[in-house]
């Protein structure tokens, strides 16, 4: 039985600047950190972690201030670079000590980028899965709207159906009511709080200083996300260099189907291993141009249509 239940991820708490913080940890290997999203918490991707698991990774998913039971941050810290000076915390307090693969979908992509520019010692190989970031809200002609514009009721239209289509509402609302529905009657004030940061995170500065230190990078996004624009995505793209991969999905893609998830993971940490012998750009380049992702797309593509 314990055997089987090896990538099952374990509920722990610690204290992070002597607060308390709720994680999950699971699996033997290398360290890798994912940061969910806005209004979730550590429990929400439990299934793709698994995945995670099996690919020999060691997964830790903490879950954020003032989300998942987690002490809130103090009102002086609250900013992207707060929730990433606490990221650092969290990894020194369950004792992560050498270079990890960090993973962020969302808000917890644009945590996941800040932490990798602020704590350059942190990051081995980042992951950006529909990530904020981006300035760019949309784009006409030269008419260029920011998302710091976006009025929160439109984020707020896009955001239920997004997070669960209705094709795909029977997979993913168990695992966004497990998160959400607590952490909205704990700490709404939180998640309107989060949500603003999120709204008006503009990064493009922080990922271009990546590109110059040549940290492999990977931003993945979904064609349907009515969330995180295509002109946001094309913004944070431009930003580090990089082409991007776009997956078929919406904000929610690998809640949707773990196992789509794990098998583009699967890729993805190949080549992030590649990049511990070889030069960083030489493996993103693998990433952009070898094929190395197209393959697993076309294959389950089929498999994430509803």
């Amino acid at each position: 039985m314990a055997e089987a239940r090896r990538d099952h991820l374990v509920w722990s708490r610690t204290k992070v600047d002597g607060r308390v913080a709720g994680y999950g940890v699971a699996g033997d290997g290398p360290p890798l950190v994912f940061v969910h999203g806005w209004g979730l918490g550590q429990h929400a991707y439990k299934r793709a972690m698994k995945r995670l698991v099996n690919l020999g990774m060691r997964v830790y998913t903490p879950a954020m201030p003032g989300f998942g039971g987690t002490a809130e941050l103090p009102a002086s810290e609250l900013s992207i670079a707060g929730y990433a000076k606490w990221l650092d915390g969290f990894m020194e307090a369950v004792g992560i000590d050498e270079p990890a693969f960090v993973m962020g979908h969302s808000f917890g992509g644009g945590v996941s980028l800040k932490l990798a520019h602020d704590y350059p010692d942190r990051v081995k190989f980042l992951v950006l899965i529909n990530s904020v970031g981006g300035s760019a809200w949309t784009k006409d002609g030269s008419v260029v709207k920011q998302m710091k514009e976006r009025p929160l009721w439109d984020w707020g239209i896009h955001f239920p159906g997004d997070i669960m289509p209705v094709g795909q509402i029977r997979k993913v609302l168990p695992v966004i009511l497990e998160d959400a529905l607590p952490n909205i009657l704990r700490n709404p004030l939180a998640m309107w709080k989060a949500a603003n940061l999120a709204r008006r995170a503009d990064l493009r500065e922080e990922l271009e200083n990546l590109k110059k230190r040549e940290l492999p990078v990977l931003i993945l996004w979904g064609d349907h996300d009515k969330i995180i624009t295509e002109d946001s995505f094309i913004d944070m793209c431009e930003a580090i260099g990089l082409e991007g991969d776009v997956i078929s999905g919406g904000h929610s893609w690998l809640l949707a189907d773990p196992d789509a998830f794990g098998e583009v993971m699967t890729n993805v940490l190949a080549v992030a291993r590649i990049a511990r012998d070889e030069e960083a750009s030489e493996a993103v380049s693998r990433v952009r141009h070898g094929g190395v992702l197209a393959g697993v797309f076309a294959a389950s593509e089929e498999d994430q249509r509803e």
